[in-house]
């Protein structure tokens, strides 16, 4: 009873030092500690330490509304790999699609288009043709960004094509002589990088919009790119074929480089998909079969973490839920792990193709599901409920 009698904020501080189970148990008193223990304020200290709950290191939550008790339940099927694997979309060529999140739709290339697929609720299937759909490249989309204001594709035309989200109008930027492997935006810039070894800086602002600002001699070809939430710099990610360091960091408006890191890497040691978590702190994927995690305030130009995929493949993306958890994609069998930076073992391993090996191009997730796009098929695995007993 004397619990009761404590101010709101008192219990809800006395709370928030409960384990999950504790708190669980707690709300089972009566209806009043029930309410209380269904406050965010109550499951925050508890979020902070799991998987993929949507609350990153610096505090901030990325899925407001949605309760915090309830991403907590559904991280545990996360770390624990209970989830159901789902078949969205089939195509029958081989492609090498790129996907991004924005909400509740999805966006995939598919060859020289782009389309657009809203998700719908639990439902396991999308619809066989997009809402909308982005074209104008003459080859296949090798990336896409979204921006607030533009969708942004490069292609293996060598072109990049800005798609207007509000008014369904496009401009064709030209300037690469090969085709463009990557691209990235971010308040009011575009870097791109390609094939021709070169990286370009272009204007996104309205009065200069499609204008290449600036051009980078790397004289390696460039695989990825990633701005600095900063928007300071950014960094370039290449094949490793001819330049001792792989990944070089660019000043923005200079275009001056800055520092280089990855000069212990392999010849052809390319680093395929870069992932700012911080101003200071980056994650990088690539051929060494490595993820390796960098921290820019640290002058020995060495990784501070790394860990190495355990059947020697090749990772061509990873995300990371800007706390505790790395998702990576490798080259083989469509091979999704999942990785607890706390832990240098994977986690959790999902292999989404048996019948023929297809890489994992691209993944994207959320709270309750992770979108994996292989060479013919797109796929989810659902970690919301129990997996059927043919699949834990």
């Amino acid at each position: 009873m004397f619990l009761f009698q404590l101010p709101e904020d008192t219990l809800y501080l006395i709370l928030s030092y409960l384990d999950c189970q504790s708190l669980c148990r707690f709300s089972q008193v009566c209806k009043k500690f029930h309410h209380f223990t269904n406050r965010d304020a109550v499951w925050r200290k508890i979020a902070r330490e799991r998987i993929n709950t949507g609350l990153t290191k610096q505090g901030t939550d990325m899925y407001p509304q949605l309760p915090l008790k309830d991403r907590v339940k559904v991280s545990q099927n996360w770390r624990r790999g209970q989830s159901r694997k789902e078949i969205l979309l089939k195509w029958k060529t081989n492609l090498l699609p790129w996907m991004q999140l924005d909400g509740d739709a999805l966006y995939l290339s598919q060859a020289a288009d782009i389309g657009v697929y809203y998700l719908q609720g639990d439902e396991s299937r999308l619809p066989r043709k997009p809402a909308l759909l982005h074209s104008g490249h003459r080859e296949d989309v090798c990336r896409f960004v979204l921006t607030d204001t533009h969708l942004i594709s490069a292609g293996g035309d060598g072109k990049i094509i800005l798609h207007n989200r509000r008014n369904s109008s496009s401009m064709e930027c030209s300037g690469h002589k090969q085709e463009v492997n990557c691209i990235d935006s971010k308040g009011g810039v575009i870097v791109s990088g390609s094939r021709d070894r070169t990286a370009r800086i272009w204007a996104l602002s309205s009065n200069r919009l499609g204008e290449c600002l600036h051009t980078i001699q790397t004289f390696d070809r460039v695989w990825s790119v990633a701005i600095n939430p900063s928007q300071s710099s950014f960094v370039t990610g290449t094949s490793c074929c001819y330049n001792l360091a792989p990944l070089r960091i660019w000043d923005t408006e200079r275009c001056q480089q800055v520092s280089c890191l990855g000069t212990e890497f392999r010849r052809g040691a390319g680093v395929l998909d870069i992932v700012f978590e911080s101003p200071f702190q980056l994650l990088t994927c690539g051929y060494d079969t490595f993820i390796r995690y960098w921290d820019l305030r640290v002058t020995s130009r060495k990784c501070v973490m790394e860990w190495e995929e355990p059947h020697d493949s090749a990772l061509y993306c990873i995300q990371s839920d800007e706390n505790h958890m790395i998702a990576s994609g490798s080259s083989y069998y469509g091979v999704v792990r999942l990785w607890d930076k706390r832990q240098t073992n994977c986690l959790q391993t999902f292999h989404l193709s048996s019948a023929t090996s297809s890489p994992v191009y691209c993944l994207r997730f959320n709270t309750s599901k992770l979108y994996a796009a292989l060479a013919t098929t797109l796929c989810a695995l659902d970690f919301k409920g129990q997996a059927p007993r043919g699949q834990r």
